[in-house]
C-alpha cells in the first residue's frame, strides 16, 4: 500500500469493515479518525493540515466552507456522478414533495463561480453526497404515558410533561435544538416563523422555556455520540430520546422493546458525504478520488443500508443486497427473512416492518433539515445555558 489517506469523521460511517474493503479493492492505506460531531468539525476546521477527506454532513458546510478548509471537488472525476439522485441536487426526491426548511444540501452543494456555495449546477461541488436519513425519536412502548395511548406519535412527546425526567436530546445546539424546536412549536409552547433559522427573540424563547422545564428535571440526559445515545436507553431513566439509526440498530441488537416515532410534523433529515481537504494534493489526491468513487460503487451502500441509512444512487446498492433486504430497507415491506446488521449478526426477524414506509415515503415526509442558523453562535450560548443548568 503506497499511500495513506486521513478520514476525519465520527462513528456513523467510519466503519471498521468500510475500512477494511476500501483498504483491500483499493490498494491504499486508510486512517480512520473517529471522534464526536463538534470535535471532528473544530478539526476540520482549524485542521485542515491534519486530514485528507472530511466525512461529515452538509450542514457542516457552513463552518467548514468559510474557513477555506476543504477544496472543491470536481464532478467530472466522479464517474456516477449523473446516478445521484434529485435529493441532494434538489431538495426532494419528486416534484410535488414539499421543500422542508433548514440547511438544504442543495443550497450549498455547488460551487459558484464567485466561489460562494448555491443551488445553480456546475462541475465543482463542496461535497460528494452519500449517506442520508430521516431522523425522529425512539421510546419504549411500555412506558408510553396513558394519556398519550392511542394518539398520534408528535415530536411534541418530547415536552410533554408525561414523561418528565425520561427524556434525552442530542447535545449538539445544531440538532438537538432543532428537535426541541420541533417539540415546542408541535405542543403550541412556542411559534417560530422558520424552524431551521430562528431569530434571536425566538432563540431566547426557545431556550428560556427549555431551561424552566429542566429546573424540575424534565431532561434525564443529552448525549453527542451513538454510543451514549444507546447507553442512556439501555439504561432505568430513559424512556424516550432523539436517536440515530445506528443506535437503533444497537437496541434491536440488544433485544429493547423499543418504537421509531413518525411524527405528523415530519422527520429531522441529514445529508452526509465527504469533502477535500483544501491541503490536499498530488499522488493522495488521487487517492482520495478513488475512495469517493468508491463510496458510489455499491458495496458501501449496502453496509449503510444494514443499519437504516440511504445512499444517494440506491440502485447500485441493490446489487449489493438480498432481495428481502431491499424489500425491507428500501421499500418498506415486511422481512420475509431474518436480515443481517452491518456486522452480519443476525437483526431483523421475519415480519417486522421499518417505520415510516418506504425510501420515498420517509424522504418525502421531511419537516425539517439539520441546519445551521444565521444566529448559530447564539443559539450555542443559550444552548450551553440549557446544558449548565442540566447538570
Amino acid at each position: 500500500m503506497s499511500q495513506t489517506l486521513r478520514v476525519l469523521g465520527t462513528s456513523v460511517t467510519l466503519l471498521e469493515s468500510i475500512r477494511q474493503r476500501a483498504e483491500a479493492e483499493l490498494g491504499i492505506r486508510l486512517q480512520y479518525q473517529v471522534h464526536d460531531t463538534q470535535t471532528a468539525q473544530r478539526i476540520a476546521v482549524m485542521h485542515p493540515e491534519r486530514y485528507d477527506l472530511y466525512d461529515q454532513w452538509f450542514h457542516n458546510l457552513d463552518f467548514v466552507w468559510p474557513a477555506r478548509a476543504i477544496q472543491p471537488i470536481d464532478t467530472r472525476r466522479i464517474a456516477l456522478w449523473d446516478e445521484i439522485n434529485d435529493l441532494p441536487k434538489l431538495g426532494r426526491l419528486h416534484p410535488d414533495d414539499r421543500l422542508a426548511h433548514g440547511s438544504l444540501p442543495c443550497d450549498r452543494l455547488f460551487v459558484q463561480p464567485d466561489g460562494r456555495l448555491g443551488s445553480r449546477p456546475g462541475t465543482q461541488i463542496s461535497m460528494l453526497p452519500l449517506t442520508h436519513n430521516a431522523d425522529s425519536f425512539a421510546y419504549r412502548p411500555e412506558h408510553l404515558p396513558a394519556a398519550l395511548a392511542g394518539r398520534e406519535e408528535s415530536w411534541s412527546w418530547l415536552v410533554d410533561e408525561s414523561w418528565c425526567g425520561h427524556i434525552a436530546l442530542q447535545n449538539d445546539a445544531a440538532i438537538g435544538a432543532l428537535d426541541a424546536a420541533l417539540a415546542l412549536q408541535a405542543s403550541g409552547l412556542a411559534r417560530f416563523d422558520n424552524l431551521g433559522n430562528l431569530r434571536l427573540e425566538e432563540i431566547d424563547q426557545l431556550a428560556n422555556c427549555l431551561i424552566d422545564k429542566q429546573r424540575h428535571g424534565h431532561f434525564a440526559g443529552f448525549w453527542s455520540d451513538d454510543r451514549e445515545a444507546s447507553a442512556l436507553m439501555l439504561g432505568p431513566r430513559v424512556h424516550i430520546q432523539s436517536l440515530w439509526s445506528p443506535t437503533l440498530m444497537q437496541l434491536h441488537r440488544a433485544g429493547v422493546k423499543y418504537r421509531l416515532a413518525v411524527p405528523k410534523e415530519g422527520y429531522r433529515a441529514w445529508f452526509g458525504g465527504l469533502s477535500l481537504s483544501r491541503c490536499v494534493q498530488g499522488p493522495i489526491k488521487d487517492a482520495a478520488y478513488a475512495y469517493l468513487n468508491w463510496w458510489l460503487a455499491g458495496w458501501p451502500g449496502a453496509v449503510m443500508a444494514r443499519q437504516g441509512i440511504y445512499i444517494a444512487n440506491p440502485l447500485r446498492t441493490r446489487d449489493h443486497l438480498s432481495r428481502a433486504e431491499w424489500d425491507y430497507w428500501y421499500d418498506g415491506r415486511p422481512a420475509t427473512e431474518q436480515l443481517p446488521g452491518s456486522d452480519g449478526l443476525p437483526l431483523i426477524d421475519p415480519g417486522e416492518v421499518r417505520e415510516g414506509g418506504a425510501y420515498a415515503q420517509r424522504m418525502g415526509h421531511i419537516g425539517v433539515w439539520n441546519a445551521v442558523m444565521d444566529e448559530h453562535n447564539y443559539l450555542v450560548r443559550r444552548w450551553g445555558d440549557l446544558l449548565r443548568t442540566a447538570r
